[in-house]
């Protein structure tokens, strides 16, 4: 697999990508945001990540959509192409990442990648993560460690009217910790 940042907001380059293969494929024909692919070894398309400053903080990024073809969720290409994101961010100057996620899937991979539940949701009820997690702020709430971070967004899942195999996946975490990062 291979991993590439294809440019930068607000220059970035449009990307056409299969609806019925990839979720939010009409978001990546934006040209106002970065974007970040993974290829297959046969050079198709089979993970897509678009993303842009906040509009009020020139120091924050947002990861705003990341699609990874139906055929291949779950095999950590997702985080691994966000981990790219974001360590190019860094390298650019960007202090913290957000993005906001709708499905348990998504927290779960985002938290492989060292993203970390902040507490707060948006207003269409998706959870916001940040990289650097908001346990590595001196000024965070010290009253939630990492376990109880992570289970807490697991708990605003589970209040939620969910899939079986939703429901199965949040079972299966139960009281565990925040996942290992790195590519798994």
């Amino acid at each position: 697999m291979e991993y590439e940042l294809l440019g930068w907001p607000p220059d970035g380059p449009t990307l056409r990508l299969d609806h019925e293969r990839f979720s939010y494929a009409g978001k990546f024909v934006m040209t106002n945001t970065g974007k970040a692919v993974a290829r297959a070894p046969d050079g198709r398309i089979v993970a897509a990540v678009a993303f842009n400053e906040d509009r009020t903080d020139a120091d924050t990024l947002w990861l705003r959509y990341v699609t990874v073809d139906r055929e291949l969720r779950g095999e950590g290409i997702g985080p691994r192409l966000c981990r790219l994101v974001r360590d190019r961010a860094v390298e650019r100057g960007y202090d913290r990442l957000r993005i906001a996620v709708n499905n348990p899937y998504a927290y779960e991979a985002l938290y492989r990648t060292g993203f970390a539940y902040t507490g707060e949701t948006t207003g269409i009820a998706e959870l916001i993560l940040e990289y650097p997690g908001p346990n590595s702020d001196p000024d965070a709430d010290a009253d939630w460690d990492e376990r109880e971070r992570y289970q807490a967004g697991l708990e605003e899942f589970r209040e939620r009217d969910l899939s079986d195999e939703e429901e199965a996946f949040l079972e299966s975490r139960e009281g565990s910790g925040p996942p290992e990062t790195g590519c798994e």
